[in-house]
């Protein structure tokens, strides 16, 4: 990583910049969550507005009309359409590529929308790790998109820089994760003039190699998992065995960096159970307090 900068404002002032877009916020089943009858989904099941898509965000560059997703999710038809909402501004059209993180349901299964009974893409890149191309390439039914040339997987190495086009790139970096099918990574993705950090999911901050205040330190924004709040929040369950940075464990971790340094953090990947998908919760206040952010739908930062 070798970008650094202040943080900049959200919201896009150069027309022909390229930016990223926020498609989605909520962990892999999105938000209100199937089968969960509870208090947390019941408000969003009665209320649509409240609703949120599988984290997922969108990379638009004006100038070449081209667009590109990191993940593709169980909501991509949805998704999609937030995208063409946006990109056509500026004339997008089709798909040019997806970077996919990791083999877990919520961030790549929304490919099964590429296959000749949906969209039948031709040859759209899909950019994955080498676990993840091999996962892809030999597990139907999404070995059917590659004999069919739906898609084309190119495979990225850790640490090596994907030119997506000549003003944007984007490298993988490895994390540690639950990787049944599939090594985990984050991406550092770069414009001509900002930089972000996208990483929906690892096990714990402690157990990366790679400082997060570091991380920080080298870009402007970085969209952060926030899966849980605290402890605790899944009752009957013990949630050591599917680790996650708590949002309380990643504030008390950043709590002794400049307030420049944690103003770039935007917290994303909520589960269903998390009391900040609710902005007025007195959780998210804490997060606003602490000089963090949380990631919301629609929202752009300008590369």
């Amino acid at each position: 990583m070798s970008r650094k900068g202040d943080t900049a404002a959200m919201r896009t002032s150069d027309p022909d910049a390229p930016f990223l877009i926020v498609l989605g916020i909520a962990q892999d089943g999105g938000y209100p969550q199937a089968g969960c009858r509870r208090e947390c989904c019941r408000r969003a099941w009665d209320d649509p507005t409240r609703r949120r898509h599988a984290v997922c965000l969108a990379l638009v560059d004006p100038r070449s009309r081209q667009r590109w997703l990191l993940e593709c999710t169980p909501d991509f038809r949805e998704q999609l359409r937030m995208l063409d909402a946006v990109a056509s501004a500026h004339d997008g059209g089709d798909l040019d590529g997806v970077l996919l993180t990791h083999a877990h349901i919520g961030h790549y299964t929304g490919l099964i929308h590429l296959g000749r009974e949906v969209w039948g893409t031709c040859r759209t890149p899909v950019h994955a790790m080498p676990r993840m191309k091999h996962f892809l390439e030999t597990n139907g039914p999404w070995s059917q998109l590659v004999s069919a040339e739906n898609i084309v997987i190119r495979e990225l190495i850790d640490g090596v820089p994907q030119h997506l086009n000549e003003r944007i790139r984007a490298t993988p970096f490895l994390v540690p994760h639950r990787d049944e099918y599939s090594e985990t990574v984050g991406f550092l993705i770069e414009g001509p003039a900002r930089s972000a950090f996208f990483l929906p999911d690892i096990d714990k901050w402690s157990r990366w190699e790679t400082r997060i205040e570091v991380v920080l330190s080298r870009v402007d924004v970085a969209y952060l998992d926030g899966t849980f709040y605290a402890d605790g929040e899944l009752p009957g369950q013990d949630m050591s065995k599917i680790p996650h940075p708590f949002i309380e464990e990643s504030l008390r971790c950043l709590a002794g960096q400049p307030q420049h340094e944690r103003s770039k953090v935007r917290f994303l990947h909520f589960n269903h159970t998390n009391p900040v998908l609710d902005p007025r919760s007195p959780e998210a206040e804490q997060v606003r307090a602490a000089g963090c952010h949380l990631a919301a739908e629609g929202e752009r930062f300008e590369l």
